[in-house]
């Protein structure tokens, strides 16, 4: 049975509108308009157990709409949502014992008091024994280097330290599906490697199904086969990341700095020059034919040194929000 199973999810709000100026407002007093706004559009997926799934989209696409609904905390407007055999929005006691959602930009930490405060409050609130508290509190110790934080007032830890308790606090009760909404927002890139670790790890250790967002293509990268890219309330794309690349990139660049100057001509013939200034050169050359092209260059061109690269993902996800890419 999958994990996650969305079927024709739909969220409409009312928002308010007011025209400009001061008649608006005298205008809206009396006779307040409104205008259907659609922040998730007609989607649907499964997620099986244990998968780790990217959720990728700008800002507005409808990701955050969508991890609040499965987690139960906003009721759909149409459509259905199944979350380990739960529906959400009844937030059952067993259901909200399974899941976590864990958001970038909102904290759960007591910010007077030490980590270890509100470990305890959510030992409490999950019903844990002592034995089950301290099997947590020291596994994710082990693997976040926690000890030298739990005394300390949370005002008083960086960023970096904070996300760290942010994610003991939430995975305490070992739930079965984590939504991670940002979880490495504002890290340097120490620290987000640090917390791929911790899921990558978290995710073998229990075999937690993890639905990602984030607009680092780093954490989708180091974390995710699989993607699901969404704008505008729709899904344009679900399926591998690799599949993705290939089918809008099918190139990969080379990057080469030559031992003389050669013309730009003699590059021409084997690929899209992207960049060939002071013997340095960027090629993209079609997929299938990298190793093949690779070999000619070498054998013609005296180079000093050549890197084969795939594609940024970023540039591939921009391609993909830019409307050429609808539909797969």
């Amino acid at each position: 049975m999958s994990a996650i199973v969305v079927e024709h999810l739909s969220k409409f709000y009312e928002v308010h509108h007011k025209e400009p100026g001061l008649f608006g407002s005298l205008k809206s007093l009396f006779r307040r308009q409104y205008r259907q706004v659609e922040a998730v559009k007609d989607i649907s997926f499964n997620i099986e157990p244990g998968e780790i799934v990217g959720f990728l989209g700008p800002n507005g696409a409808g990701k955050t709409t969508t991890l609040k609904m499965l987690a139960g905390l906003l009721y759909p407007s149409s459509g259905k949502i199944s979350v380990l055999g739960f529906v959400p929005f009844e937030r059952e006691p067993s259901f909200l014992k399974s899941i976590t959602l864990v958001m970038g930009q909102k904290n759960q930490l007591i910010w007077d008091l030490p980590p270890m405060e509100t470990f305890l409050l959510n030992k409490a609130i999950y019903e844990l024994s002592d034995a089950d508290f301290r099997a947590s509190l020291e596994e994710f110790s082990e693997l976040l280097d926690l000890n030298p934080l739990l005394k300390k007032q949370v005002r008083k830890l960086s960023l970096g330290e904070r996300m760290k308790c942010e994610l003991t606090a939430a995975l305490l009760h070992r739930p079965s599906v984590l939504f991670l909404d940002e979880p490495t927002i504002g890290l340097d890139i120490t620290m987000q490697r640090k917390i791929h670790d911790f899921i990558r790890e978290y995710n073998k250790r229990h075999g937690a199904t993890v639905l990602l967002t984030s607009h680092y293509m780093k954490d989708v990268v180091a974390l995710c086969k699989r993607i699901l890219v969404i704008n505008e309330g729709r899904i344009l794309y679900d399926g591998s990341l690799d599949d993705l690349v290939e089918k809008i990139a099918p190139y990969k660049v080379l990057k080469m700095t030559l031992e003389k100057p050669y013309s730009s001509d003699q590059l021409q013939t084997v690929g899209e020059i992207e960049h060939f200034e002071n013997g340095k050169a960027i090629v993209k050359v079609p997929r299938r034919e990298a190793a093949s092209v690779t070999a000619t260059l070498l054998n013609e061109l005296k180079i000093k040194d050549m890197v084969i690269e795939e594609p940024s993902v970023e540039e591939i996800i921009v391609q993909i929000f830019s409307g050429e890419y609808t539909t797969y």
